[in-house]
């Protein structure tokens, strides 16, 4: 199968070159300065090239580049944060709950375990800290807005979902337009959260059974389907895609993932597919 060689920088870097992008090939301009895509180029070649640079390097397939179907995780992918930590630096376990979500997204942990434990932590904050942290905590991931609205203006079905909670994840969703969304559900009782969870827990295997269902109503194959995270629990959907992005992501899903974005934002997986910076839609 041909391959493209596609160099995205770090957005407003201009580390890219027409000196070295002409090193590699002929070059497609898809952003001048910033992101730029090479017929069959050598990727040890442009690597030693890049060394150094914020530029990131992958290779993807000439064909079925623009995704019918794009898959999300939220915290740290979508949004800046993880929403179950800001919870628990609100209700003053924020330290506790930081340790176990970083040592569940490395993979060191079981992450229906660690949801459970992070989350018996909050029994007893009240409902409204929730409505709080969406407002005074969360963030958006720079060029999320950007990708969800291209992408939905060439067809594409978007999902976010997350191993997290519904209570956010509809938020989210809203604010960048996704088509739908699916999380875990926090319990509350008299207007208090009561420290557990809803059955079952939508973890790894929930996100993989998620993108089956979606393709399967789209009735489109998994290789239509661009998906980005950023944890251990996003891996198998990552490697069910056929476009499966690690964001900024722990080692040990950059090892396993076939594409991995570093230096650029959200509109990097726009690069990945081919589409030219005029392209965007601009928010």
């Amino acid at each position: 199968m041909n391959s493209i060689l596609v160099l995205i920088a770090a957005p407003g870097s201009g580390a890219i070159t027409p000196a070295l992008a002409a090193k590699l090939g002929t070059p497609r301009w898809l952003a001048q300065g910033e992101a730029v895509e090479i017929d069959g180029a050598d990727f040890e070649t442009a690597r030693k090239l890049c060394y150094g640079l914020p530029i990131d390097l992958n290779t993807v397939p000439a064909t079925n580049r623009k995704k019918r179907i794009f898959i999300a995780d939220m915290d740290s992918t979508m949004i800046h944060q993880e929403c179950i930590d800001e919870l628990g630096v609100v209700a003053g376990v924020g330290d506790k709950i930081k340790d176990i979500t970083a040592r569940a997204m490395k993979g060191d942990i079981d992450f229906e375990g660690a949801l459970k434990e992070r989350v018996a932590l909050l029994a007893g904050l009240d409902e409204f800290i929730i409505a709080k942290v969406l407002l005074e905590r969360i963030t958006l991931m720079e060029g999320g807005l950007t990708l969800l609205a291209t992408m939905k203006a060439h067809g594409a079905h978007t999902a976010l979902v997350s191993g997290g909670f519904t209570a956010f994840t509809s938020h989210v969703a809203a604010a960048l337009g996704f088509d739908e969304n699916r999380a875990n559900t926090l319990m509350i009782k008299d207007k208090k959260l009561t420290g557990e969870v809803a059955m079952p827990i939508l973890g790894k295997q929930a996100k993989v059974e998620s993108l089956n269902r979606i393709c399967l109503a789209q009735n489109v194959s998994h290789e239509d389907v661009l998906a980005v995270g950023d944890g251990a629990n996003d891996i198998p959907m990552l490697l069910a895609a056929g476009m499966g992005v690690a964001l900024h992501a722990k080692p040990l899903v950059q090892e396993q993932a076939r594409y991995v974005i570093n230096h650029g934002d959200l509109t990097a997986l726009l690069y990945l597919q081919g589409y030219r910076k005029e392209e965007f839609i601009p928010i």
